[in-house]
């Protein structure tokens, strides 16, 4: 078990010195380089022992009995739970990018997004992976009614996340009220609008039934069970399940990395990113009271991975928020052989600056 090894000081720098030298030459690590390259001070005799202790306890591996060694996933998970460095300045600039590129006020989510996920797949030079907030947590951004003759009333809602939703609804009245004329009944529904986006506004959609109706204005009266199904609808939409859209950017920047030259291993993973999103989306997203505050990074390693297709692949992985509700993810696949520390710091700054776009003062 990789939890139960105690590494010294030594061995400590000896599996960060050979991690970092893979990771930048994709080649077995031989004690000769890690002489040359880190200031280890000591001997090549004794970073060979190292090494040898090293693969032992099963942190790198020999590919050949006559090469270098390379980290194992195990040895990643060392690295990447006790030996990186967080790069904060990468976050930092990261951030300012998303934000410098991706301020256009006439953007649409959607479009936003998947700006988001090709700057994401450029820097790191891995698939990103951003998803659409998921519609659950959804608040309403404006209502309206229109009248499509005296007795059928289009509902068209939008949500904070730019989603878009028409229900088509048959209008009844008592059978004491005539039903108005349909100059009338445009100038009701539209007051009745404005009405409803003051009272709805910002609440979220699946909690709408909750409210309570029974001081409505007079003069809305006539259409209070109209309201009731508006309301009902408008709840039933958002509990409804629909698969979440996710934003795909960068298979070109990986078929660069020498571990996907095989064209099956290629196709396997295409295939999961086009067909099986379903499986692969609670790998990087967690609703709201299944995620561990202590881990805002998700790190799945090669064989960490439950699905098999990704088991030759890193994913990293982090929670988007509206307000403190966790409503989507951010994430980059790529080649075990890659640089951590960089690739948590790119996925944490796009997770923040979707945070903060989405928080409510930003809306």
């Amino acid at each position: 078990m990789v939890n139960a090894v105690n590494l010294t000081h030594r061995q400590q720098q000896v599996l960060w010195a050979t991690v970092r030298h893979y990771i930048a030459t994709a080649e077995p690590v031989g004690s000769e380089a890690l002489v040359k390259e880190y200031n280890l001070s000591v001997s090549s005799a004794t970073i060979r022992n190292a090494m040898g202790v090293l693969e032992k306890v099963g942190l790198l591996y020999q590919p050949h009995t006559s090469a270098g060694r390379v980290p194992s996933d195990s040895g990643y998970r060392i690295y990447v739970d006790q030996l990186i460095t967080p790069a904060n300045e990468l976050n930092r600039r990261v951030e300012q990018l998303l934000s410098d590129r991706l301020q256009q006020a006439d953007w649409s989510l959607e479009a936003m997004l998947r700006g988001a996920a090709q700057i994401l797949a450029t820097m790191s030079g891995c698939i990103a992976l951003i998803t659409m907030p998921q519609a659950q947590t959804a608040c309403l951004r404006h209502v309206q009614l229109v009248a499509i003759d005296p007795k059928r009333v289009m509902l068209i809602f939008v949500t904070d996340s730019y989603e878009t939703q028409s229900i088509l609804l048959d209008l009844s009245f008592p059978e004491q009220a005539n039903a108005p004329k349909v100059e009338l009944l445009e100038q009701e529904l539209q007051i009745l609008s404005n009405f409803l986006n003051e009272q709805l506004r910002g609440r979220p959609v699946g909690e709408l039934t909750k409210l309570d109706w029974s001081e409505l204005d007079r003069e809305f009266q006539r259409y209070g069970d109209f309201l009731q199904i508006v309301l009902g609808e408008l709840a039933r939409r958002s509990q409804s399940p629909s698969p979440t859209q996710m934003m795909v950017s960068g298979l070109s920047e990986v078929l660069r990395q020498p571990e996907f030259s095989e064209v099956q291993q290629v196709q396997t993973i295409m295939h999961l990113l086009e067909d099986k999103q379903d499986q692969l989306l609670p790998l990087i997203f967690k609703p709201s009271g299944e995620v561990d505050s202590n881990r805002r990074i998700v790190v799945w390693i090669g064989s960490e991975n439950p699905l098999e297709p990704m088991r030759t692949c890193t994913l990293i992985a982090s929670t988007y928020n509206k307000g403190t509700v966790p409503v989507g993810s951010v994430g980059v696949i790529g080649p075990t052989r890659m640089m951590y520390e960089n690739a948590i710091a790119m996925v944490e700054a796009a997770a923040d600056y979707l945070s903060e776009t989405l928080s409510p003062q930003s809306l």
